[in-house]
């Protein structure tokens, strides 16, 4: 799928890749800065990961909007979300070791 450069819509400095025309360009950094406080125990330890996962991932700052939007995720979210963070976490361990 092609990929676009566009620039941040909040901010308008970042340039954003995005793969669709419906996706809204916003960087990382504007994204993060829209991000409650969590106060759960069990979901701040879940989104407590490094930032550069959330920069490689789409569907980490994704899950993390909707449990902002509404404070809440299913066990397949949950189980998704860790998958994908273990993912992360293998591919950082072999660049690293090579």
């Amino acid at each position: 799928m092609p990929r676009y450069q566009q620039l941040c819509i909040l901010c308008r400095k970042k340039r954003v890749l995005i793969q669709h025309y419906k996706q809204r360009p916003i960087c990382l950094d504007c994204q993060m800065k829209q991000w409650d406080e969590i106060k759960d125990p069990k979901y701040k330890k879940l989104f407590d990961i490094p930032k550069k996962f959330y920069e490689l991932s789409i569907f980490l700052r994704n899950v993390r909007d909707y449990y902002d939007r509404m404070e809440k995720l299913s066990e397949k979210q949950i189980a998704a979300f860790k998958k994908t963070v273990k993912e992360l976490e293998k591919e950082n361990k072999d660049s690293i070791s090579k």
